[in-house]
């Protein structure tokens, strides 16, 4: 018999902005539950490796948890 599948939440990934102004930089998502779109974190990261750098610091997995609402 086969396992289905965990439906559960994709992690938080970095992007590269889509806004001009910002032209250059990355910015985070993250999935929330019962929204269509992820959220966008509100900032701007120089590289990938910063955003992903931020995202695993205590701000970060923090910041996720408040968007979340508590849930992981």
């Amino acid at each position: 018999m086969a396992m289905k599948k965990q439906k559960g939440l994709p992690p938080p990934y970095a992007a590269p902005t889509k806004d001009v102004r910002y032209a250059g930089t990355y910015e985070v998502f993250v999935p929330v539950p019962d929204r269509v779109k992820p959220h966008r974190v509100p900032r701007q990261f120089a590289s990938e490796q910063e955003a992903l750098a931020w995202l695993h610091s205590p701000d970060g997995e923090e910041t996720v948890d408040e968007i979340r609402g508590g849930r992981k």
